[in-house]
């Protein structure tokens, strides 16, 4: 009976539903990348994904939902990302690659993470204005903050991180510089590679140094 209820989740309608959002959200962010999230409508989303307007709209009532839907989709992507870059399990990985590739990965280097950053922003631009995306905000960055920190710790016991630090303000410290940065390079004022350049002096810095 389980392995008949798994094989229908895998293949069957609910699959279909999710490979649809998958394609939907894939949309959100090429358009964002080629045109910046003003040119997300029901309209231009369902031409790019080979569906109606109305299939879009079943899915993403609302334009909020679907860059709700990209955001959760662009952080997927992302995380995949980061699992190639360190090259390991990230819950066995020494902690400093997989908090470099992390931070590293919040800068705007290409046309898919400039999308999700863009995506990512905008997401967090409109929790300004609606309490409900807010409350979903500080949930997302307090489980981000939370593994980060974890990561500070584990090198903390290891001896290669100041245990007088408070792990998770410097973990704060770290993704919002990374973030900040992030908004510099998408408006135009700081070069991608200079801003990924400060976040690994920052990263240098909490291990006491370049060769901490």
């Amino acid at each position: 009976m389980e392995r008949r209820t798994m094989e229908r989740r895998t293949r069957g309608p609910g699959a279909q539903h999710e490979r649809r959002r998958r394609e939907i959200s894939d949309a959100v962010l090429e358009i964002v990348a080629e045109r910046g999230l003003p040119a997300v409508s029901l309209t231009e989303v369902a031409a790019r994904a080979a569906v109606s307007p109305g299939r879009v709209q079943h899915y993403f009532p609302t334009k909020d939902r679907l860059i709700e839907a990209a955001f959760d989709r662009g952080n997927r992507r992302s995380a995949a990302r980061i699992a190639a870059k360190v090259g390991q399990d990230l819950e066995t990985a020494p902690p400093r690659p997989v908090l470099t590739a992390v931070l590293t990965e919040l800068i705007p280097y290409d046309d898919e993470t400039r999308a999700h950053m863009r995506v990512r922003q905008s997401f967090t631009g409109l929790a300004l204005a609606d309490e409900g995306i807010a409350a979903r905000m500080r949930e997302e960055y307090t489980r981000f903050h939370h593994r980060l920190a974890l990561l500070v710790r584990r090198d903390q016991d290891a001896g290669l991180i100041a245990r007088s630090l408070d792990a998770r303000d410097a973990a704060t410290g770290l993704a919002a510089l990374a973030e900040g940065l992030a908004y510099y390079v998408l408006i135009g004022l700081t070069p991608p590679g200079t801003a990924r350049d400060q976040v690994l002096a920052a990263v240098d810095a909490l291990y006491g140094g370049p060769d901490g």
